[in-house]
């Protein structure tokens, strides 16, 4: 395969707040290959520019190397090459962006740019949070995650080499519970939404939801209506009712990525992802997070040889755009 040393390409990771973009090369890596690179990195939020493409193109003006190409990830499902961001005044359109001298650009969901990134990052971009030091490299990784939802993604080995990014929204199957107060849980989240899906318990909202939850299971009144109070307090007293809430949230996301795995057959290791995660690392680390990933009855051998851990890399979603970038730019 000819690699494109000589291209500059855009890439953008889009979210319903906020926008990043960098510009992206190919330089060599330590086994005699290749690798995606970053530089000019900005970030801005979406209320800076009433649309999507004049964010982009104030981004590629204050470029002194214009970008030919390029692949933007984005917060949620792509249609036809377009979405439109839930949460944000952006429509975005491949078509929109080719008029701004981008050919071949191309929109994906930004978990699935996750699952193609977090292969190329750093061991010291990554957070242990237990298992084997090296899963099955000719399986699967899963990626998932809580920040503003849940995102889950997986990147599936054919064990010749070939490589395919699976984009989904598994954050919106349904919540299991692990145990009786799982079930109590349940039981109050259904009486304000008809299905309760992962996503209304492990990412931010859903970390109030549970808080709430706990808080009626208990028999005591919470005035807490801010899920960064819940984990500040929760960081600082751990054995405070924010604390039980942070715990019950670790545990279920460690139920969840185990149920993940198993679906997936990500025998090549599950990275958590997202903007939660890393901000909670030491709390995680010692939380019931790896004993649930683990309990999956007959198949907790199975489960113990898969390594999990923490994404750190704060671009890890727009290294990921860079592998699908330069790989359509050989696919031509």
């Amino acid at each position: 395969m000819t690699i494109a040393w000589d291209k500059t390409l855009l890439v953008g990771d889009v979210g319903g707040t906020n926008a990043r973009f960098a510009l992206a090369h190919m330089a060599p890596d330590s086994k005699g290959g290749a690798k995606p690179t970053l530089e000019h990195h900005d970030s801005f939020p979406a209320e800076t520019y009433p649309t999507f493409l004049e964010g982009v193109k104030a981004f590629i003006d204050g470029c002194d190397v214009k970008p030919t190409g390029g692949v933007i990830a984005v917060a949620g499902p792509v249609t036809d090459g377009e979405i439109d961001l839930t949460n944000s005044p952006w429509r975005v359109s491949e078509s929109e962006l080719q008029t701004l001298g981008l050919n071949p650009v191309r929109l994906i969901n930004d978990f699935e740019a996750l699952a193609w990134g977090a292969p190329v990052v750093g061991a010291d971009q990554l957070g242990d949070l237990g298992g084997p030091e090296e899963g099955d490299p000719d399986s699967a990784i899963a990626v998932l995650g809580p920040g503003t939802g849940f995102g889950v993604s997986a990147l599936v080995r054919d064990g010749r080499g070939g490589e395919m990014a699976m984009p989904s929204e598994g954050g919106h199957a349904c919540f299991p519970p692990g145990d009786e107060v799982e079930d109590e849980i349940l039981r109050i989240l259904r009486r304000r939404y008809d299905r309760v899906s992962i996503e209304r318990l492990i990412c931010g909202p859903g970390l109030l939801n549970m808080h709430r939850a706990l808080a009626e299971i208990d028999g005591r009144e919470t005035h807490i209506d801010d899920p960064a109070e819940i984990t500040k307090t929760a960081l600082e007293h751990p054995n405070s009712p924010c604390g039980a809430t942070l715990a019950r949230f670790c545990a279920i996301l460690g139920a969840v990525a185990g149920d993940i795995a198993l679906t997936t057959g990500a025998r090549g290791g599950v990275y958590i992802a997202g903007g939660i995660a890393p901000r909670i690392l030491p709390f995680l680390q010692a939380s019931p997070f790896r004993r649930r990933f683990e309990r999956k009855g007959r198949f907790q051998e199975y489960m113990q040889a898969i390594p999990t851990r923490v994404i750190l890399h704060k671009h890890a979603a727009l290294l990921g755009a860079a592998r699908v970038a330069f790989a359509d730019l050989e696919k031509g």
